[in-house]
């Protein structure tokens, strides 16, 4: 059973820094995609950022120069740097790994951005 283990939410000033962190156990098989998507209350669920096991990454256009991924070697464990954060980042940010043909998703980290 696929399981995620998820932390580094929290509240931050606009212009504040944030770090998530991800983990992925319980499958011996490859995470080909590990990363985040958020989601705010009546919108759809939108990628914010994703790397592949090659080292491939994936970025939304709106967090490009403020956001890294960092996925070292390809293993299960992935962290996404937030840096110059913007009112507008206030959301529930989703561990989403994709394994073998399939998707799969952590509970969630909330981050909230607001003076």
């Amino acid at each position: 059973q696929v399981e995620f283990t998820e932390s580094g939410g929290g509240l931050v000033q606009p212009g504040g820094s944030l770090t998530l962190s991800c983990v992925v156990s319980g499958t011996p098989d490859l995470i080909y995609s590990l990363g985040w998507y958020r989601q705010t209350p009546g919108t759809r669920l939108e990628l914010v950022a994703t790397a592949t096991i090659l080292g491939t990454t994936t970025y939304a256009d709106s967090v490009k120069g403020r956001f890294t991924i960092s996925r070292p070697n390809g293993e299960n464990v992935a962290s996404l740097r937030m840096n110059d954060l913007e009112p507008e980042d206030t959301a529930l940010y989703l561990c989403n790994a994709y394994i073998k043909s399939s998707t799969y998703w952590g509970r969630g980290a909330q981050v909230t951005v607001s003076s």
